[in-house]
């Protein structure tokens, strides 16, 4: 529908503009989430933050085009479990962690409010792309109720039948082999899980390293600013080593600060997304077992008529919805990862020079302070 450019930008004109060209794959795009303004709530039994919700959209599976709800960090993780519930085919995005060591990190402060929000903003743009969760009724119930205790309370009676008539829970049978193509999906997630953590590890303690360093580099300056204060003809080279060394403490302050907010996180959101795809694999495991274990037990009955039961039938159905699903997952979280990763790595280079330019533009300007003063007898 053609759109009256000369109308004002107010909101209900931009939600006609809703259907733009996906960025990454060229789709049409009817369905936009953000996470943002967090708030603090103090209570008599807790203190807990919340988020507001803003959902914009065109689907018809919504009765209106714009919504804006709070939600705190549970009813995020309600949200992923009634996914892994009614979508058990699915990779579903992992959420961070919920706890945090007490003493350790203060889960009020603003950096880690901050680090949070954009791990549930990421969290629910990653629902909002997938073609499959993002018309899930538990997700339309999450951005939509004002009061989603109600539902929790009701149990989702009204949704139920949807997760039971693709929940598969199967035991007691063992998986022969997996097939090959899945067998390398499972060796390639424990590698590359593997590597991120080592990654992550030595991450931290580079961090920890630097601002240990940074502690001392904050003394160091200091000095040259007293020892100037004791000899005047030193005094203004002195004051420059001393600014100089203090603009190096400023741009390592943002080089650590940078790597905390914005590198940190991503490696550990993909070392949760693969757990997260080794479950899913898990699952898919139990229903070729079951499948297989039920066909065996056909042929041991030798009946004269070679008709596979039902049930038998309805097992095979699950493996190939399986596969299917599970595959073009992998794809999906394949190509986000080639993104990001190139996204993230572009930026750590691009800090570092920016970090190292910053040193080496402050140790430049110290030199004419040392060269061109004229000598005196």
């Amino acid at each position: 529908t053609p759109v009256d450019t000369s109308s004002p930008a107010s909101s209900s004109s931009l939600l006609n503009r809703l259907q733009l060209d996906d960025d990454l794959d060229g789709e049409t795009r009817d369905l936009f989430v953000t996470v943002d303004d967090p708030k603090k709530h103090v209570c008599t039994m807790e203190t807990y933050i919340t988020y507001r919700v803003t959902t914009k959209t065109t689907r018809a599976e919504f009765d209106l085009p714009e919504y804006s709800v709070r939600r705190r960090y549970q009813d995020f993780d309600w949200l992923r479990n009634k996914l892994e519930e009614s979508q058990p085919t699915h990779l579903i995005p992992p959420l961070p962690e919920k706890f945090v060591v007490k003493g350790v990190v203060d889960r009020f402060s603003e950096e880690f409010v901050e680090t949070r929000r954009k791990a549930l903003d990421k969290f629910l743009k990653r629902i909002t792309d997938h073609p499959v969760l993002s018309f899930n009724e538990h997700f339309n119930v999450f951005l939509t109720a004002k009061d989603l205790n109600a539902y929790k309370k009701q149990g989702m009676a009204l949704l139920s039948k949807m997760g039971e008539s693709v929940k598969y829970v199967t035991g007691g049978y063992k998986l022969r082999s997996r097939p090959l193509e899945f067998a390398a999906i499972g060796e390639y997630l424990d590698t590359f899980s593997l590597k991120l953590g080592t990654i992550d590890r030595i991450a931290q303690r580079i961090i920890k390293e630097q601002l240990e360093y940074l502690v001392e580099l904050r003394e160091y300056g200091p000095v040259y600013s007293t020892w100037g204060g004791l000899e005047v003809e030193l005094s203004e080279p002195l004051e420059g080593v001393s600014a100089c060394i203090g603009n190096c403490c400023t741009a390592l302050e943002e080089l650590s600060e940078d790597m905390t907010e914005d590198f940190l996180p991503v490696l550990r959101e993909y070392i949760l997304y693969s757990e997260s795809m080794k479950n899913v694999l898990k699952k898919r495991d139990q229903v070729q077992a079951e499948y297989e274990a039920k066909l065996e037990a056909v042929a041991l009955k030798k009946e004269d008529r070679p008709k596979v039961p039902t049930d038998v039938e309805k097992c095979q159905d699950r493996v190939e919805c399986f596969n299917a699903d599970l595959k073009a997952d992998m794809e999906r979280w394949q190509n986000n990862k080639r993104q990001d990763f190139r996204q993230l790595l572009m930026g750590m280079a691009d800090k570092n020079i920016q970090y190292y330019e910053k040193c080496l533009t402050a140790w430049e300007s110290i030199i004419p302070l040392l060269q061109d003063k004229p000598e005196t007898k």
